[in-house]
């Protein structure tokens, strides 16, 4: 799996006040981001004669149906194993099953493989460490370090998968929880931010202090190994790669210092994950097995505040390094005022100015900190009424829909291609179909056409030729071969009894 995010953000601090852009790469995702009543209508009015249109209209519903009874049965499976895994109800379920644990094991592990295969196919991805540092290496709403709990969650369940299932780029706390992302979005914030812009001076003139004084080289041996630079992407290049696509973050470490920037209000932006979702099971009491699989579905995380959806966070609190900072703030201190008494002819005003320092600098890493705390309050409630878009079941059958949805529409952007255009080699047929959903819709996406012509092949609609182009049959013939659907006889048989 590729590191699909490499942002700039200028790891740096004396880089940071040169106002560069600092943008994320994203690779471009496969989700096709229509409406698919949208997308058919769209492609239904490009056709010039009614009847063909008529015929193209009933062929989506015959595409979707069919696929959707494919995943019937498999889906299915997927929620009767996870009543008995549901955190909620789970446990009465599986006592009426009377199995052994090696039978809960298998099962639990099945369960987990027909979950995978549902995030893969929903175009979701794993996180991996290099993301995960990528989005964390910025701040924006949250700006306190938040850790797991990880004596709070079992490392058994996920490791076994993945020592079964290996998967490349697999983050550290992999064995814990598994975090899927997909989608890319902005968000942004306009405010004074009046508080933050005091704590940025303050923290900027602090490392002017720790520059003179040298004391910054101590500090950084202190907070041990540093971590890695991310890449930089300080422009965006138009002649780059084209497959990506760059975001822009704007931070308030970065503001440029005037007074009017100081005095008004300002907007930062942060690049955002679209959906987010969570796996993960809670460590076991010493009297009681657990085998609750949490799934947990989250919207429009900005990627600088993903510790937000970190499963049994731990309360924040000031951590060492604000502790060291205390300590050589005091000893910085005291060292100053000695030596100030101590001279022939000691300035008062001098003293002064130093214990203020001093003193304001302790006050400032207190006061910031619970003006932090009650941000990260805020901020975990609003993930939770906001953010939260389901858990558990909910969350399975939105995927199981999205699977349909997204597959439906690959079908159907495929074959009309072919309709269009005749035959096609794999690549032309990628390329048209991309081509056909910027020109007609102004979006862009990394188009699965293998997935699709799969599809188009099983259904019978599209053949290769002896040097292996693809081809459609006719809109008739289609509807032909396909058939006519449960789903059209039910309806059939409903109207009826209407009239």
């Amino acid at each position: 799996m590729e590191n699909n995010h490499s942002p700039n953000p200028n790891p740096n601090p004396k880089e940071s006040h040169n106002h560069k852009k600092e943008v994320i790469r994203i690779e471009r995702e496969s989700v096709i981001p229509i409406l698919k009543p949208k997308l058919i209508m769209t492609l239904a009015n490009l056709i010039e004669h009614s009847s063909d249109r008529a015929e193209f209209l009933k062929l989506c519903k015959r595409v979707e149906y069919t696929i959707r009874a494919w995943y019937l049965l498999q889906f299915e499976d997927l929620m009767q194993l996870y009543s008995l895994f549901d955190p909620v109800h789970g446990a009465q379920k599986l006592e009426q099953q009377s199995l052994s644990p090696e039978e809960i094991d298998v099962l639990e592990q099945n369960f987990l493989t027909y979950l995978f295969q549902v995030m893969e196919k929903s175009n979701f991805k794993i996180a991996t460490d290099d993301e995960i540092e990528v989005a964390l290496s910025g701040q924006y709403l949250l700006n306190l370090p938040i850790t797991v709990d990880d004596s709070k969650l079992d490392k058994k369940l996920l490791r076994k998968y993945f020592e079964d299932h290996p998967c490349p780029n697999l983050p550290d706390f992999s064995d814990k929880y598994v975090i899927f992302r997909r989608g890319i979005g902005l968000d942004k914030t306009t405010d004074y931010f009046f508080m933050e812009k005091m704590d940025m001076l303050i923290g900027r003139f602090w490392s002017y202090l720790l520059r003179l004084t040298r004391l910054d080289k101590l500090l950084s041996r202190r907070s041990g190994k540093k971590k890695k630079d991310p890449k930089k992407d300080d422009e965006i290049i138009p002649d780059a790669d084209q497959e990506d696509l760059y975001v822009e973050r704007k931070r308030l470490e970065n503001l440029e210092l005037s007074l009017r920037n100081l005095l008004s209000k300002i907007t930062i932006q942060e690049p955002t994950f679209d959906r987010i979702i969570v796996v993960y099971r809670r460590a076991s009491a010493k009297e009681k097995t657990e085998r609750g699989i949490f799934v947990k579905h989250f919207k429009n995380i900005p990627m600088a505040d993903m510790e937000i959806v970190l499963p049994e966070k731990k309360n924040p609190g000031l951590t060492p390094m604000d502790w060291v900072k205390f300590l050589i703030s005091a000893v910085v201190g005291l060292v100053a005022v000695v030596t100030s008494v101590e001279m022939p002819k000691a300035d008062l005003w001098v003293i002064i100015a130093i214990l203020s320092t001093v003193i304001g600098y302790c006050a400032k890493t207190y006061f910031t900190f619970q003006q932090n705390m009650a941000a990260y309050q805020n901020l975990i409630t609003q993930s939770m009424y906001d953010k939260q878009l389901d858990s558990g079941k909910g969350t399975l059958l939105h995927l199981c829909d999205d699977v349909i949805q997204q597959e439906v529409k690959e079908v159907i952007i495929s074959f009309f291609i072919l309709m269009e255009q005749g035959k096609a080699t794999r690549q032309d047929l990628d390329r048209w179909c991309e081509d056909l959903i910027k020109e007609e819709f102004n979006e862009s996406c990394n188009f699965d056409v293998d997935d699709a012509v799969q599809k188009l092949e099983k259904l019978g609609i599209v053949a290769r030729d002896s040097v292996g182009r693809y081809y459609c049959v006719g809109l008739k013939r289609a509807n032909e071969i396909i058939g006519t659907t449960t789903e059209e006889l039910v309806l059939k048989v409903k109207q009826g009894g209407s009239t």
